[in-house]
């Protein structure tokens, strides 16, 4: 399989794994499965969509459907065994921290495809691991993961720079570098998500420790 069709099976997996995400925060709020499958979509696909309209692209999930089946199959999965996990909250964070280690690279993989500089592949990165969540959580008064003390951005910030470094080094095969990046992000995260890790936050000058 060439590097297209590894991206496009990967995607296909974060796009399901960010749909679940998006099922169990409809969860929380105790929504029908056609919330779910509203919610699944919106997380799926958000941050891809974005990612190609500013590469100006075509969309994926329109010139694709299997995309918005995925989203569709796994929301309504989730919808019926969300009454049997008990840690739904776990389980979530868990999905969106897998869904950002796979976008963070995925997306800036798609970047550099299309020839964009390796900053704009990273924002690219960033944008389509984390702008799926942030519409999820604003449309459903949630607060943001984004605003958090943990790490978030800074995961997928590593995830797609490790990334850009394999390839335009030429350490690893893209393919293989693809696959690699993602183990930096995701443990990242993880960490976040297990031991509270985070940056300092900002303090005013003078505002004391």
């Amino acid at each position: 399989m060439n590097l297209a069709g590894i991206i496009a099976y990967c995607d296909l997996v974060a796009v399901g794994v960010f749909a679940a995400s998006g099922a169990l925060a409809a969860a929380e709020k105790r929504l029908d499965v056609l919330g779910f499958v509203l919610f699944g979509t919106i997380t799926g696909v958000g941050g891809g969509t974005l990612r190609d309209l500013l590469l100006q692209l075509p969309v994926f999930w329109i010139s694709d459907v299997r995309y918005l089946w995925v989203c569709i199959t796994v929301s309504a999965l989730t919808w019926y065994i969300a009454p049997m996990l008990s840690v739904r909250r776990k389980v979530l964070l868990w999905a969106d921290a897998m869904g950002l280690a796979l976008f963070s690279v995925l997306g800036c993989a798609k970047a550099l495809q299309y020839d964009a500089p390796w900053v704009v592949a990273v924002v690219m990165g960033v944008m389509s691991a984390s702008f799926g969540g942030l519409i999820r959580d604003t449309l459903l008064g949630r607060e943001s993961v984004l605003l958090g003390a943990e790490i978030y951005v800074t995961a997928a910030l590593v995830g797609a720079g490790t990334y850009v470094a394999l390839v335009s080094n030429a350490f690893l095969e893209p393919s293989t570098a693809l696959l690699v990046a993602m183990a930096p992000a995701f443990i990242l995260r993880a960490g976040a998500i297990q031991a509270g890790w985070h940056l300092p936050s900002y303090r005013r000058l003078g505002s004391g420790p």
